[in-house]
């Protein structure tokens, strides 16, 4: 039998069969010693094929292959940092949810995910949450931070999860796709497929006041049928975004905006650092390239503040 993933708890993976029945399912021992480095070898989103075995007096259904994946999410292990752990598979695009407080999410996060995005062809939706409770000033700023990514080329939308607000064009997104949502924690994740299908009636927490930090109400990577044609994996919350397997001289090519100027640049292995007649720099020194990309394009490529990393991952 074949069928897909669509929930890992470590032990246990919940597999939709294509006859559209759920089988709670092991795997065999052989995935765990196959060179995967990965603390769990299959994930929400994996196509399987399990089979139904006699165990006694039980039937227990047992994955025994993985079929080839599009593309995955793998972030390192939180307690084996030697490790990683896959978070999805085989994904059609990824909406990244931004809140301008409580929690904050800063340009150099935005900036990480979007280019390992790009790396592996993954399309990005940004969500800006909770326009709801913005002031005048704030509005501002969610205005300024919208035309930076759109003028990239990146699809925005501003919403209002808790209120409904503009959730019909996030739904145009989505029908026929497998979608994720991704994020800190607190921006909104599960409160948005709530308002998409209010019947999931997923948990949700408020935010820490003390820490303006959000609560981790999603503790395993689910993905979930909702009624207009569309898949949605929810998430748990991201802290950090590092780049994770790319060369130096790689990643300027996946900031859209340095693309498109890469063959000005007099040096054809321009690094856009101190390289003289760089046309990346010219374009900054112009205002014709945002400050924050740039910033976030040097933290890349020095190793800054990456501790924390996780990345999108194509099948070779």
């Amino acid at each position: 039998m074949q069928g897909t993933v669509y929930k890992s708890t470590g032990s246990w993976y919940t597999v939709k069969s294509e006859d559209g029945g759920f089988y709670e399912c092991r795997i065999k021992g052989k995935f765990r010693i196959k060179g995967i480095k990965s603390t769990n070898p299959i994930a929400v989103g994996d196509e399987v094929v399990f089979d139904l075995e006699r165990v006694g007096d039980e039937t227990v259904a047992v994955i025994s292959e993985i079929k080839e994946r599009k593309n995955y999410i793998i972030r390192k292990s939180v307690n084996l940092s030697k490790q990683t752990h896959i978070i999805a598979t085989n994904l059609d695009q990824v909406f990244l949810l931004v809140t301008l407080n409580n929690p904050p999410t800063f340009t150099s996060f935005i900036d990480r995910f979007l280019v390992t995005a790009e790396a592996y062809d993954i399309p990005v939706v940004l969500l800006f949450n909770k326009m709801d409770v913005y002031d005048e000033d704030e509005m501002v700023e969610v205005d300024y931070l919208i035309q930076l990514y759109q003028e990239i080329g990146y699809h925005c939308i501003q919403i209002a999860a808790k209120e409904g607000d503009n959730i019909e064009r996030v739904k145009d997104f989505m029908i026929g796709k497998t979608s994720m949502f991704a994020g800190h924690s607190g921006v909104g994740k599960s409160t948005l497929v709530n308002a998409l299908e209010p019947g999931l009636k997923l948990k949700t927490a408020e935010i820490s006041q003390q820490h303006l930090q959000g609560q981790h109400t999603t503790t395993f990577a689910e993905m979930y049928d909702l009624s207009f044609d569309a898949r949605i994996i929810d998430t748990p919350g991201i802290k950090g975004f590092g780049i994770v397997d790319m060369e130096e001289d790689e990643i300027g090519d996946y900031f859209p905006e340095f693309f498109k100027l890469k063959s000005e640049c007099k040096f054809n292995n321009c690094l856009h650092l101190d390289e003289p007649k760089c046309a990346i720099k010219t374009a900054l020194e112009n205002d014709e390239i945002s400050w924050s990309r740039y910033r976030s394009y040097v933290q890349m490529l020095t190793g800054e503040d990456d501790n924390y990393r996780i990345d999108i991952h194509k099948e070779r």
